[in-house]
């Protein structure tokens, strides 16, 4: 009756959760990635209208804090609260916009925690025992026998320890068939699928063993409320929090919280607690007669070349570090768009500054930087009102409309980055747009009307770009609007309102302000703390550079011949233009900063009297690519452009049709 009743009234809703965090020391970028991701989530779903309720939170019991504790002189309690202060303030500083923060030691957890193991208790699913068995306090998990790996932890690979005491069990063993009938019956509730393949055939199939839910060999805990000289113990303390922090059991009315949003819509966790989420808590919710939630979801980690961050181990990487170097929006896409969801991802600092100068500051930034700036040349700031849409414009509204379904698709998938990547796929179209539209060329020609209609479009694919990144990053829309000349709270509409095309008011004038994302220098880049980098990367990931193009003789004939194999030493390459730049104080040169494939330069060229800045950028070049860098003007340069000249006239050398950066010439 419960689940029919909710399904009817909440439609619409969408509750999520992200695991409560162990507070025996600050958190890692890992933890970050996690309540990032269902922030991205959080926001997608309250833009798309819904009414989203976002809880995380803390889970502050148990022998490892009572341990921590003492080893620093405190008092459990005081130890935690410190802690606790650290990741709500983590969680500001990566805006997190949670509905709640669940603690486990607060009087609204513990006494409803207490109120359930009683009801337990009394209906039968609740019994006293003697436990003998293997413990791993880091992790706070029992284990068998045969669950452990060369003796160990299955899940973090440390000692076990032995104990034995006076227990209540839960009769998991009950519920096994009926979960599994679930199971088997919402495809979608374990996912991603390898996730349910081995709750089913490690745990399920096997056969489970009643659940062990209180201790006594340590005393930071909640009670059991009759027998004290009992703590409940994790899994009915820290896992019933999804209910407890809704109001359940003593609040379920028909106008609270438990009522409009249980059951929820996503448990997001790490892979390494699917267990818990996908079979204990699950029975838990059976034998409460509650349903079940639509879906747990257990992600990779993100790790280290050396393996999996650990607190104990003492090799994470702090986000508010990282957030006070590389700046909020920095970090939160990178998260955000370097882990395929529910695979595992490498952090590295490296991959970091690339994606920031590569996706950020080269496609975003330089796509509104371009587009202000020939608003600004050829239209004295102000964006025309568009004429007739031609066949490249009407590309790229196709183009936007189809991003625009992708991100959906992506998104109820959970597929996060694949949003992300739609997303920059339109970005990377509009740049190319503005290389085929020319409005330079347009400018030139006089040709107003086309040059107002394309001027328009590239404005507004920005506006809609905008929008559609407004789930991921919180900061950089708002910024975009304001250089757009719009309020960004009038700008900020819903996603599918807001990404529909032709919303921007023409006749307004576009404000140009400070760069979005600006290029960073690896070799200057100050050093993580509490990361050990080995080296600086190969690859000049920011600065490097070419040698003036002359103009090349008529006829071939004049020159040396040379043989093949001479001529194979020549590694020629197609380069895509990220920036171009006169450089002060020398009329002919212009610094081109390029991309070929994986590796980024900067080329200094002599071609600034053939080529403004602007029509460059996005444009497909070939270039030397193993010329012994050179110094031009104190500027460095890494490579040579290729250009075919005579008198006069001097054209750069380009492929005939797009075929990627970083392809070979021969």
């Amino acid at each position: 009756m419960l689940s029919t009743f909710k399904e009817e009234i909440n439609v619409g809703k969408f509750y999520i959760t992200t695991p409560i965090y162990y507070p025996s020391d600050n958190l890692h970028i890992g933890h970050a990635y996690t309540t990032v991701v269902a922030d991205a989530l959080a926001r997608y779903h309250r833009l798309m209208g819904e009414d989203v309720y976002f809880l995380t939170g803390t889970d502050e019991h148990g022998q490892k804090i009572q341990r921590r504790a003492a080893a620093v002189g405190k008092e459990p309690q005081a130890f935690v609260d410190e802690i606790v202060a650290n990741i709500k303030k983590l969680w500001k500083t990566l805006a997190i916009s949670n509905d709640d923060f669940i603690r486990t030691t607060e009087p609204r957890h513990t006494e409803r925690v207490q109120q359930i193991f009683q009801r337990l208790y009394e209906q039968g699913d609740i019994y006293k025992s003697e436990y003998e068995g293997l413990y791993c306090t880091p992790c706070e998990a029992f284990w068998l026998e045969r669950q452990l790996v060369d003796g160990k932890c299955p899940d973090c690979g440390r000692e076990v320890e032995r104990v034995q005491e006076e227990s209540y069990f839960f009769r998991t063993s009950k519920y096994a068939d009926r979960l599994m009938a679930h199971i088997e019956a919402h495809p979608e509730f374990i996912q991603p699928v390898s996730r349910k393949n081995e709750m089913i055939n490690n745990f399920l199939r096997p056969g489970l063993e009643d659940l062990c839910v209180s201790r006594t060999t340590f005393s930071w805990g909640i009670p059991v409320p009759f027998d004290p000289k009992h703590v409940i113990y994790v899994w009915l303390d820290a896992l019933t929090n999804y209910i407890t922090a809704l109001g359940y059991p003593d609040q379920v009315g028909s106008d609270s919280l438990f009522a409009r949003f249980w059951p929820a819509e996503l448990h997001l966790v790490g892979k390494e607690i699917v267990r818990f989420h996908t079979i204990i808590w699950p029975i838990i919710l059976m034998a409460l007669d509650l349903p079940l939630p639509k879906q747990v979801f257990g992600h990779g980690w993100l790790v280290l070349d050396g393996g999996k961050m650990s607190k104990s181990k003492g090799n994470v990487v702090d986000p508010v570090v990282l957030v006070g170097k590389y700046g909020l929006d920095a970090i939160r896409y990178y998260l955000l768009r370097e882990v395929a969801f529910g695979a595992d991802g490498i952090y590295s600092e490296e991959a970091l500054v690339l994606r920031i100068n590569t996706d950020l500051a080269n496609d975003l930034g330089n796509l509104l930087h371009r587009t202000l700036s020939m608003v600004e040349k050829f239209a004295d700031g102000v964006v025309p009102v568009p004429g007739a849409y031609g066949p490249l414009e009407k590309a790229l509204i196709n183009e936007a409309d189809e991003t625009w379904q992708a991100v959906q698709e992506h998104m109820e998938k959970l597929e996060v980055s694949g949003a992300l990547t739609a997303i920059f796929h339109l970005i990377g179209r509009a740049n190319k747009y503005i290389d085929e539209a020319a409005p330079w060329s347009l400018n030139k020609q006089g040709n107003h009307e086309r040059l107002g209609t394309v001027l328009y479009t590239m404005v507004e694919v920005i506006r809609v770009s905008a929008v559609l990144l407004s789930p991921y990053l919180v900061e950089s829309p708002a910024r975009i609007f304001a250089q757009l000349g719009l309020d960004p709270e009038a700008a900020a509409i819903g996603l599918e309102a807001g990404s529909k095309w032709g919303l921007y008011p023409a006749g307004t004038k576009v404000r140009k302000g400070e760069p979005l994302f600006p290029r960073i220098d690896w070799e200057e880049a100050a050093e993580v703390t509490g990361v050990k980098k080995e080296a600086p990367p190969e690859k000049p990931v920011p600065q490097a550079t070419t040698k003036k193009a002359e103009p090349t003789a008529t006829a071939a004939t004049t020159q040396e011949q040379i043989t093949i194999d001479e001529f194979a030493k020549i590694d020629l390459r197609v380069a895509k233009v990220l920036t171009a730049e006169k450089i002060e104080g020398a009329d002919k040169l212009l610094r081109l900063q390029v991309r070929l494939g994986e590796e980024e330069r900067q080329i200094v060229a002599g071609i600034a009297r053939y080529y403004q800045p602007d029509e460059l950028v996005g444009k497909e070049i070939v270039v030397v690519a193993n010329l012994k860098p050179a110094k031009l003007r104190g500027v460095l340069s890494q490579g040579m452009v290729l250009a075919a000249g005579d008198g006069d006239n001097l054209a750069l050398v380009m492929p005939e049709k797009t075929v990627g950066d970083g392809a070979e010439v021969r």
